[in-house]
């Protein structure tokens, strides 16, 4: 007779969004009692698995600690459902590192200062940055006419100006950050939501 099993958790995904990561899954439902789920963890460089800050939990869902801050690493992660002293198999999840598989967003647009032909924009990278980052803003700008023809500039500072605009013109524009990590790998983040602000009169 083989052993009753719980069935495996489905949709074990990593979620990552600036660095901020966790590992989601469906839950496993069965007729009665409280299904709790475990996580463990094991990284490229030691194949051995780990708890994680996450054992015999209620919730679907378990942030990587402090300790995976190292953007590099491979980590592999694996979740099974547990009821009493009945468990199901453990499914793993593909390798995760950081820096290749998590999402970028938006930087933060603190201000803008418009002038008769310009605009003066102060911007906040979406993450802490680490020493040895590389991080540059991809500026898409147009006037908010029916042609719209958009124009692009780029910039490693967060403080800098969109140049050589026309007076009393609404012109929009948006950012997205493109990272570029120790290994030459480079990261596209989401753009930002287009904003629109009116030139000054000289």
């Amino acid at each position: 007779e083989s052993s009753p099993r719980l069935p495996a958790p489905k949709n074990v995904t990593v979620y990552s969004y600036n660095f901020h990561s966790l590992l989601r899954w469906s839950p496993v439902h069965v007729d009665r009692g409280l299904v709790l789920y475990t996580v463990h963890f094991k990284t490229g460089a030691f194949n051995q698995w780990d708890e994680m800050n996450c054992t015999r939990i209620t919730q679907t869902r378990c942030s990587f600690p402090w300790s995976f801050k190292e953007r590099r690493w491979t980590i592999v992660l694996r979740v099974r459902a547990e009821l009493g002293q009945v468990t199901s198999d453990w499914v793993e999840t593909d390798p995760f590192v950081a820096e290749r598989n998590t999402t970028i967003g938006p930087p933060k647009v603190n201000s803008v200062i418009a002038s008769s032909d310009s605009l003066l924009i102060s911007v906040t990278p979406p993450f802490g940055s680490e020493l040895g980052d590389f991080i540059q803003y991809h500026v898409s700008y147009w006037e908010n006419t029916t042609s719209t023809t958009k124009k692009e500039t780029e910039t490693r500072n967060t403080l800098f100006k969109i140049k050589n605009l026309k007076e009393l013109t609404l012109y929009c524009f948006n950012i997205q950050v493109e990272f570029m990590t120790h290994s030459e790998l480079q990261l596209l983040g989401l753009q930002s939501a287009p904003e629109c602000y009116r030139t000054t009169m000289s």
